[in-house]
């Protein structure tokens, strides 16, 4: 799947359409953009045909080093010829708290007292697509370039594409019915360059979340390959290293949302006290400085997109005048106007600009 052509309202007040080939200086820069540059109204999604079925593996791991290594291997672009390549990999962490519904309720018991006694499980979630019978070879080739799982700890589900994709709507439906789906999210998304995970592990996994008892963390850690990025996009990625991890905090709370909100910042803290070259993903950053040191040698690209685009500030600000951080209100007010001028009374709707923390 791919997008083209995506139809961008500018900060000028321009509908835009670009594409790779055709006003490609826009069409890259609101990749990873944060808004900066326009509003994506609408963009052709290019499709292709789906498979009938899934294999959908979990395969735990007790060694943080083994559950990384392996997770590289599987989307490393070299080996043999005949290497199988999986349609869909995720990592994440298994605490005291966390769901058991994927495993067979044979084994809850056994997966609970490994969680007692390493604190942690590291789970490699492995996804094939297929419509023939000969997936079970495909599925026997790939765990065999894995080395370090727990032995008889692979579970296997065999079901429908679609209901493989509805997964995250199943547990929607289910916080829903019980009033905890529309409450804080105080999540934390960041990538962490291939050379550091392994103190992140340590510090962060092992430390602040076991430590404090943050074990009901919906916990996300998988490689990324540079390679796959295109350096054109405004989007910025960790430390000049092939391969670099996403890690996501997706926490929920009714009542108690501060608590994780000062988790994160404590993780962040975390890194930088380690000298960890992070990114956060979807950043909030308060100062100039904080959004040059974001944008790294991408700035002055930044800037010059910015000057081009959005001239006049009106879409997200990088930083802003002490009396605009008091009266938000004001870069609301200005931008309602220079769109309607802009539009010559067209645009009817007011597009309210929201801060990253700046004005």
């Amino acid at each position: 799947m791919a997008w083209r052509a995506p139809f961008i309202f500018t900060g000028k007040g321009e509908f835009v359409t670009c594409s790779p080939q055709k006003d490609s200086e826009l069409f890259y820069a609101v990749l990873g953009g944060l808004g900066q540059f326009g509003i994506i109204t609408r963009a052709r999604i290019v499709l292709g045909p789906a498979k009938k079925r899934v294999k959908w593996l979990r395969i735990l791991y007790s060694d943080f080093s083994s559950f990384s290594t392996d997770q590289e291997t599987l989307i490393s672009t070299t080996g043999p010829s005949d290497k199988v390549m999986p349609d869909f990999l995720e990592g994440h962490l298994l605490m005291n708290q966390s769901p058991l519904d994927f495993y067979p309720q044979s084994q809850r018991r056994k997966i609970t007292s490994l969680v007692n006694q390493y604190g942690i499980l590291y789970i490699i979630e492995v996804v094939t697509y297929y419509d023939n019978k000969n997936e079970a070879k495909k599925v026997k080739q790939m765990l065999k370039s894995l080395k370090g799982f727990l032995p008889g700890f692979v579970f296997e589900k065999d079901v429908t594409y679609l209901q493989f994709l509805n997964r995250v709507h199943d547990q929607e439906i289910e916080l829903r019915k019980k009033g905890l789906w529309d409450i804080p999210h105080p999540w934390l998304n960041i990538f962490i360059p291939k050379s550091r995970i392994t103190d992140f592990d340590n510090g962060v996994f092992r430390n602040i979340l076991l430590k404090r008892n943050f074990t009901s963390s919906t916990v996300l850690v998988y490689p990324l390959l540079r390679s796959k990025w295109d350096e054109r996009m405004s989007a910025v990625i960790a430390a000049e290293e092939e391969v670099f991890y996403f890690v996501g905090f997706l926490d929920a709370s009714a009542d108690n949302w501060e608590a994780f909100d000062n988790k994160n910042k404590d993780i962040l803290q975390f890194c930088v006290n380690a000298g960890i070259k992070f990114k956060q993903y979807l950043g909030h950053h308060a100062t100039k400085e904080e959004w040059i040191i974001h944008f790294g040698s991408k700035w002055n690209t930044f800037q010059q997109r910015k000057t081009r685009f959005d001239p006049r500030m009106i879409l997200i600000r990088v930083y802003a005048s002490p009396s605009e951080k008091q009266n938000p209100t004001t870069n609301m007010t200005n931008m309602h106007g220079h769109m309607q001028a802009t539009m010559r009374g067209a645009c009817k709707t007011i597009i309210v600009a929201r801060t990253l923390g700046c004005c």
